[in-house]
């Protein structure tokens, strides 16, 4: 089955202006280089060298959307797949026509950016997949952290995410209310009290985390009213059965792990 096309997540009148200001601040000033090359029409053509798995394509179409280039990508260049061109050496996934300035132009904003979305969503396929092939009825979900790049170019990280396979958990703190140790704490270290104090102004539509480092706060942010609990910072030993014990009492919460879970150490939680 072919990957969902997730292009259509992304707006076009946000992304553009945004790539914009990276076009300009890579070029704020003179284009002496541009200048040497001209602006003769010309080809330039895109290699996958490394295997992984392709994600990025909406990006590249809007930088030379911008700079009016032209980009026809090849059938083999879908979103989601992994892709190993060992075999060749290199694989062309584009060809981008244009005047030489302004394909030089555009260059290296593209390539740094679908490299990067690349990179995540092979990292979250490597994980996904891991993790389907050694518990095939798990119905759980592996999810990014808010660990991003500062500014719009976290965008492109969590849109690698979901090419790959994995949850963008939130994408700011707008989204959903992570309530944490310091949150806690500013509520004289009663839970239930911070959980009810960000329900009233979240209302019924935004969900409510609350990070928890022991199974009594566990249970008491389940009874508050969370969404989700977070054990932080457990082992694999300890998860399982505070885990259980959570989900037996309150079957609807979401029950997250975080801390110390690495691609090599995630199947033991």
């Amino acid at each position: 089955m072919a990957p969902t096309d997730f292009s259509t997540l992304l707006p076009q009148t946000n992304i553009q202006p945004v790539i914009r200001g990276w076009l300009n601040d890579d070029m704020p000033t003179f284009d002496v280089g541009g200048l040497v090359v001209g602006s003769a029409p010309k080809k330039a053509l895109l290699y996958m060298k490394s295997p992984g798995v392709f994600a990025g394509k909406p990006f590249v179409d809007a930088v030379f959307d911008i700079l009016e280039c032209k980009v026809t990508w090849e059938d083999i260049a879908v979103e989601g797949i992994y892709i190993d061109p060992a075999e060749k050496g290199k694989i062309v996934l584009a060809t981008v026509e244009g005047p030489a300035n302004l394909l030089l132009r555009g260059e290296r904003t593209a390539l740094n950016t679908i490299s990067r979305c690349s990179g995540v969503a092979t990292a979250c396929y490597l994980s996904s997949q891991k993790i389907k092939m050694m518990f095939p009825d798990w119905a759980g979900a592996i999810a990014g952290t808010r660990k991003t790049t500062p500014g719009a170019f976290r965008i492109v990280e969590k849109y690698g995410l979901i090419i790959g396979g994995c949850n963008t958990h939130r994408l700011d703190l707008s989204q959903m209310t992570m309530l944490k140790d310091n949150h806690i704490w500013s509520c004289d270290g009663n839970i239930t009290k911070a959980v009810k104090l960000a329900k009233s102004a979240a209302g019924f539509s935004q969900k409510i985390e609350v990070e928890c480092q022991s199974l009594e706060e566990a249970l008491e942010a389940a009874s508050a009213g969370a969404d989700v609990v977070m054990l932080d910072n457990y082992t694999p030993e300890e998860l399982k059965v505070d885990a259980k014990k959570v989900k037996e009492q309150h079957p609807h919460i979401i029950v997250e792990a975080s801390g110390g879970i690495t691609h090599e150490t995630m199947d033991q939680y």
